[in-house]
C-alpha cells in the first residue's frame, strides 16, 4: 500500500494500492476498448433504479473474456493492466493462433507466463479445467454456474473459491462468503486467486473519491424525515422504532439480517448457509 505525507485534510490517512512493478502499460488494447453509457443507476425513463449512484470520471470499457472458449490453445500472457470497472487487474493474453483477448488475473501472474484452457490440463495457477477434475482444497476464482455461460463466482479482487468435496457429478465449494454450495461438476474454474489482493485496505480519505469512482454519499435513514426513510422522524436522535432494520423500501437490510427468498429455486443446492458477523 501506498501512504502519503499529508499536506491536506484529505491525504491524511489516505492509502492507495501500489501498481508500480505490477501494471505494465497504462494504454489498452485498442481493439479490446470501446465507449460505454454512463452508470447512474438510471432506467430509460431516466428514473433511478439504483440509488447512490451517479458522476464519475469517464471510462472506456475493456472487453472482458468470461467464457474462455477458447480450448488446447496456449496463451501467454502480454500485459497486465488496470480495469476501471473491477477491483482486480487484468491481463491482455496473446493465444497461439494469433488472438487477443483480456482475462482476469490472477495472482502472481506476471508478463511471460503462459496458461491453458482444457479437459486435462494440470492443475496450476491461470489453467482452466472443469470443477470435476480438480482435488479437494484447490483454491479457484471465475467460476461457472452452468457448463458454458461464463464466470460468474469469485471475480472481486483477492477473492477465491475453494473446492472441498467431490460427490456424484456434483462439486462442493466454499464460497468467499463462507456458503457451501453445490455445482455441476461439468462446470469450468480457473485455478488460483484474483489479483490485487490489497484492495481491501485502501482508505480513499475524502469523500471526493468516492465521486470520481462514481458512488454518490449515502444518507441515514435515522436523519431522515418520514416521508422520506421508514426509519425517519422524531424529536432529536431516536431508535428506529421497530424491530427489524428496514431499506427505504420497506425489506429486511442490514445487521446480519436473512434476507434470502425463502423458496428460492437454488435453495437445494445449498450445503450450508454462510456465517455473519464474527462467525465469519
Amino acid at each position: 500500500m501506498k501512504h502519503i505525507k499529508p499536506n491536506t485534510p484529505g491525504q491524511r490517512g489516505q492509502t492507495y494500492v501500489e501498481y508500480k512493478g505490477v501494471i505494465t502499460t497504462n494504454k489498452p488494447e485498442k481493439s479490446l476498448v470501446k465507449g460505454t453509457k454512463r452508470g447512474s443507476g438510471r432506467n430509460n425513463q431516466g428514473r433511478i433504479t439504483t440509488r447512490h449512484q451517479g458522476g464519475g470520471h469517464k471510462k472506456l470499457f475493456r472487453d472482458v473474456d468470461f467464457k474462455f472458449n477458447k480450448r488446447d490453445i496456449p496463451a501467454t500472457v502480454k500485459t497486465i493492466e488496470y480495469d476501471p470497472f473491477r477491483s482486480g487487474f487484468i491481463a491482455l493474453v496473446n493465444y497461439a493462433d494469433g488472438e487477443k483477448r483480456y482475462i482476469l488475473a490472477p495472482k502472481s501472474m506476471k508478463v511471460g507466463d503462459k496458461f491453458i484452457v482444457g479437459e486435462s490440463v494440470d492443475v496450476k495457477i491461470g489453467n482452466r479445467l472443469p470443477l470435476g477434475k480438480m482435488p479437494v482444497g484447490t483454491f479457484v476464482y471465475a467460476v461457472e454456474m452452468k457448463p458454458g455461460a461464463g464466470a460468474v463466482i469469485a471475480r472481486s479482487a483477492g477473492i477465491y473459491a475453494e473446492v472441498i468435496a467431490q460427490d456424484e457429478g456434483k462439486t462442493h465449494i466454499k464460497m468467499p462468503s463462507t456458503e457451501i454450495r453445490k455445482i455441476i461438476s461439468t462446470a469450468w474454474a480457473s485455478v488460483g486467486e484474483v489479483s490485487n489482493s490489497d484492495h481491501r485496505l485502501e482508505n480513499f480519505g475524502k469523500a471526493g473519491r468516492s465521486r470520481y469512482k462514481g458512488i454518490r454519499p449515502t444518507v441515514r435513514g435515522t436523519a431522515q424525515n418520514p416521508v422520506d426513510h421508514p426509519h425517519g422522524g422524531g424529536e432529536g436522535r431516536q431508535g428506529r422504532g421497530r424491530r427489524r432494520a428496514i431499506s427505504v423500501y420497506g425489506r429486511p437490510t442490514g445487521k446480519g439480517q436473512k434476507t434470502r427468498t425463502p423458496k428460492k429455486y437454488s435453495n437445494v443446492f445449498i450445503v450450508a448457509r454462510r456465517k455473519v458477523g464474527k462467525k465469519k
